[in-house]
C-alpha cells in the first residue's frame, strides 16, 4: 500500500518514543572505535514541516514533541535533543527530522547507510534531503533486509517500522524479524509498532517474545492526539538491546506515566 504519507504524524507522542529511542542506540553504538551498519526497512521522506497543512490538520506534533520539549523529557546532551537541533539548526525551527535523518545526524563517515522506501514521492523527497543517493533504495523494505542482512560490518541496527495500515504487516514483521535475526544474530534490530484501541499488535508481540525470549519490549500509553483517534500508545521490541537501554526506557515510561 502506497498511501501512506508520514507528514499528517510527524512528531507525534509514538515518534518521541521511537526516535528517542534510536537516538540512545546509535549514541551508544557510535561510541565504540568499530564502525557499524544501519538500515530501515521503511524510511519516508525524511524530513517534516511542522507548520505544513498536514501536519496543521493533525495536530498531532503539539500532542507530541510539543509537550516532550515543555516539560523538559531531554537534557541537551541527549542524543535525541543534539538530533533536534542540529536538525532545526540546518533547515528552520518548525521542521522535525525522521529517522534516516536522525541517523544521518548520529552516524559516522565509516558506519553505513541504507535505506528502503518504496513511496514514489517519499523516496523523492528522501534524496532531495539527504543527496547521497547510493543509500537510497525504492525498494520493499523487507526485501532489502533480506537481501542485505548480514550486512558489512556485522556490527548495527536495523529498524523496522511500517505503517500498519495493512493488518498483514503485523505478521510479516513478526516473520521478517524472526528471519533475519536467524542470519545475523548480532544485529540490533527494533520494531516500532502502533498500540491501537483493538490491540492489534497483541499476537504479533506474543510471537516474537515466544521466538525471540530474549528480546526487550517498551510500551507507553499517551492521550489521544484528537477526538476519535485510534492510538493510544506505543511500543518497540528490541533484539540484541545494548547495555543500558533498558534505563532508558524505564526513565520515558516515568515521563508518559505522568500524562495520564
Amino acid at each position: 500500500m502506497l498511501s501512506y504519507q508520514h507528514i499528517y504524524h510527524a512528531g507525534n507522542m509514538a515518534d518521541v518514543q521511537k526516535h528517542a529511542l534510536l537516538s540512545w542506540v546509535l549514541a551508544y553504538m557510535t561510541k565504540k572505535d568499530k564502525p557499524l551498519s544501519y538500515m530501515e526497512t521503511h524510511a519516508g521522506r525524511g524530513l517534516y514541516e511542522l507548520d505544513s497543512a498536514e501536519a496543521v490538520k493533525t495536530g498531532e506534533a503539539k500532542a507530541g514533541i510539543d509537550i516532550a520539549e515543555k516539560l523538559g523529557w531531554f537534557e541537551a546532551d541527549h542524543p535525541y535533543a543534539q538530533a533536534l537541533a542540529e536538525v532545526r539548526a540546518k533547515y528552520g525551527a518548525n521542521t522535525y527530522p525522521g529517522s534516516p535523518l536522525i541517523a544521518s545526524e548520529l552516524l559516522r563517515a565509516e558506519d553505513s547507510l541504507r535505506l528502503a522506501e518504496l513511496h514514489p514521492r517519499e523516496n523523492e523527497a528522501l534524496r532531495e534531503v539527504l543527496g547521497n543517493l547510493s543509500v537510497i533504495e525504492k525498494r520493499d523494505g523487507a526485501e532489502m533486509a533480506n537481501a542485505l542482512c548480514p550486512p558489512n560490518p556485522r556490527r548495527g541496527v536495523l529498524l523496522i517500522d511500517p505503517s500498519y495500515e495493512m493488518k498483514t504487516d503485523y505478521d510479516a514483521m513478526a516473520r521478517l524479524i524472526q528471519t533475519v535475526h536467524r542470519k545475523w544474530n548480532v544485529g540490533v534490530i527494533m520494531l516500532w509498532y502502533p498500540i491501537l484501541t483493538d490491540g492489534l499488535h497483541r499476537p504479533m508481540i506474543r510471537a516474537l517474545e515466544q521466538a525471540i525470549p530474549d528480546g526487550i519490549k517498551h510500551e507507553v500509553q499517551f492521550p489521544p492526539a484528537r477526538e476519535g483517534h485510534r492510538m493510544v500508545g506505543s511500543g518497540m521490541f528490541v533484539v540484541n538491546a545494548p547495555y543500558g537501554l533498558s534505563d532508558e526506557m524505564a526513565r520515558l515510561t516515568t515521563l508518559y506515566n505522568a500524562l495520564s
